[in-house]
């Protein structure tokens, strides 16, 4: 398990353990399943004490690696008390392309089809770990823009959750699923970005108050 570490906050983290997280990324696209802290301490140039004392064991190592990967997806920043219809399109929009980015690297698919496969199996707690520390983490990072929103009379929705599913499935579409099973699907800076703010403007559609409603429509 994590000793003293938050990896949610890159600032918690030091320069040499970001590069241990990073050469663990790296070796899941390499090795997948077969990472051991050996060949982690390897590829880092460290010694599996220094690993221990970080991380705890393996399954806090890789949850550690989950949490630096999700990391890197952010809300952006806006001004709770003064948000915009302008505002909240661009976090939006900057959210889902951020998104994209880091689910269709090849170090995301790595990591999730490990997990998948852990979970399949019944191996370790991996899936419980990608699912915590990714999916709902980065969950309640955008909840409180949308319900910022939503005091801001921007947006009108029930529920939280049920807003946030509905924007991360117009975002994700079936790219994760494609790529875990292989499709050479290759993403672009500027596909992701068009994808990014079809999404958002569909999501505003559907949720969108009279100030944020979009007026067209992407075909």
């Amino acid at each position: 398990m994590l000793t003293d570490l938050n990896i949610n906050d890159e600032q918690e983290l030091t320069a040499r353990q970001q590069a241990v997280l990073d050469a663990v990324l790296g070796l899941l696209v390499e090795e997948g399943d077969a990472l051991t802290m050996t060949a982690v301490a390897r590829r880092a140039s460290c010694s599996k004490e220094t690993l221990y004392k970080w991380f705890g064991d393996r399954d806090g190592l890789l949850t550690a690696t989950v949490q630096w990967q999700a990391s890197k997806v952010r809300a952006g920043n806006y001004d709770l008390q003064h948000l915009d219809a302008a505002a909240l399109r661009d976090s939006l929009e900057g959210f889902g392309a951020n998104w994209l980015q880091v689910i269709s690297s090849s170090t995301s698919v790595a990591l999730n089809r490990v997990a998948v496969s852990h979970a399949g199996s019944g191996k370790s707690s991996l899936g419980q770990i990608v699912l915590a520390n990714g999916r709902f983490a980065i969950g309640e990072r955008l909840k409180p823009l949308l319900e910022a929103g939503r005091a801001a009379g921007l947006l009108a929705f029930e529920d939280t959750e049920a807003a946030f599913r509905t924007f991360f499935g117009l975002v994700g579409r079936d790219v994760q699923i494609r790529l875990l099973l292989g499709d050479a699907l290759t993403l672009g800076a500027a596909e992701i970005a068009r994808d990014a703010a079809r999404a958002t403007q569909q999501f505003l559609s559907l949720f969108g108050t009279e100030t944020s409603r979009p007026k067209a429509r992407f075909v």
